[in-house]
């Protein structure tokens, strides 16, 4: 994903909402219950750009149902997906969604805004 241009009122947002007074290692949990709070759960998304270690291809698109476990989030936010007639967790920075509403597509945005400006849990 290509790093998008400093936004202060985005970063504002993140550090009023997303991640509050979190001390770093309270980061990753705050990061889940702000997304899990603000995202309109299934929607579908498609995969973003190919990736090596990726079952998904570009472009695929998959259901997602809901956030991961928070033990699977300690390190990255990921979300359950529907691939394959399984249920698998994958990384939230690889889904674009396809017609998310308002508040889904701003959490999801905020959280690919934090991972390509090189923050990390």
């Amino acid at each position: 994903m290509k790093r998008p241009k400093r936004d202060p009122v985005r970063e504002d947002r993140i550090h009023n909402e997303a991640i509050v007074d979190a001390r770093p290692e309270e980061q990753a949990m705050s990061w889940y219950y702000y997304l899990e709070g603000k995202i309109s759960f299934p929607f579908q998304a498609s995969r973003v750009a190919a990736n090596a270690v990726s079952p998904l291809r570009a472009g695929e698109t998959v259901q997602v149902l809901r956030m991961a476990v928070e033990a699977a989030c300690e390190h990255d936010m990921f979300v359950q997906i529907r691939w394959q007639g399984r249920k698998v967790a994958f990384p939230l920075s690889q889904l674009r969604p396809l017609d998310p509403d308002e508040s889904t597509k701003e959490a999801i945005s905020d959280w690919h805004y934090w991972v390509t400006h090189g923050y990390c849990l």
